[in-house]
């Protein structure tokens, strides 16, 4: 089926998957997402007098909230919760349409949680095959670019929490479509997931057995007051602690 106009599909998945759609007239909260990588890239320098962007306030938001002051570690936790948010409603959107919405025109409110964070400004259906650039290309790689300008984090953890966040969106959606007698949106994750995970730069990032996904870096959440090891993590136990500690 087609794309319509208020992505009603959606809905039957929870608020991680769902994409708030604006109505006629109606102005979105926050900015431009596309603007928010365009506003600390790569080639733009930023002084300690400048004034805290939308990214600055999510970084701080979530470390506020983890209480972790290193820039790294909020970088991290950040940029993996928005790529769980922009794979969930487009993974499920070419499973479930066949189709993807183009995600250029997504509005972001920094300050708010899911499904209220994301705004799309207009619904321009695209094939299903356009899922890796309209999330990959449009959003993770310049989001990414400027994380690393701006915290110093590596592109290899930035990629094995989209990873991560992709395979995690795949686990749930798939869990969705089996119970509610979906075999063929469960066929369709599957594919749509293998196809994203047979291409750079997901390519290489962990090791996949069906909806199991175990990563090849460390999204860094031990390093967070009381945090410890993801179940994807590379790391049997967090790095430093003793296997006494780790078992108790």
């Amino acid at each position: 089926m087609a794309l319509d106009p208020d992505l009603i599909a959606l809905r039957p998945l929870g608020g991680f998957f769902a994409l708030r759609t604006v109505p006629e007239g109606a102005r979105p909260p926050g900015q431009p997402l596309t603007e928010v990588y365009g506003a600390g890239g790569p080639g733009v320098q930023r002084d300690a007098q400048d004034a805290p962007d939308a990214l600055d306030t999510r970084l701080a938001l979530v470390g506020d909230r983890l209480r972790v002051t290193e820039p790294r570690v909020r970088a991290s936790i950040a940029q993996q919760g928005l790529a769980a948010r922009l794979w969930s409603p487009a993974l499920a959107c070419a499973a479930l349409y066949g189709e993807v919405p183009d995600l250029g025109p997504l509005h972001w409110d920094a300050t708010a949680s899911a499904p209220d964070d994301l705004w799309l400004t207009a619904v321009r259906p695209l094939p299903g095959d356009a899922l890796a650039d309209t999330v990959l290309s449009t959003h993770l790689a310049p989001l990414g670019d400027t994380l690393r300008a701006r915290c110093g984090i590596a592109s290899g953890l930035l990629w094995g929490n989209a990873a991560s966040a992709l395979a995690g969106a795949a686990r749930q959606l798939d869990h969705w479509a089996r119970a509610n007698g979906r075999r063929d949106v469960a066929e369709r994750t599957a594919a749509l997931t293998d196809a994203l995970f047979a291409r750079p730069p997901l390519h290489g990032t962990g090791v996949r057995a069906g909806t199991a996904f175990r990563r090849r870096s460390c999204c860094l959440y031990y390093r967070v007051p009381g945090g410890g090891v993801c179940g994807d993590c590379c790391f049997t136990r967090a790095p430093g602690s003793s296997p006494r500690a780790a078992s108790g």
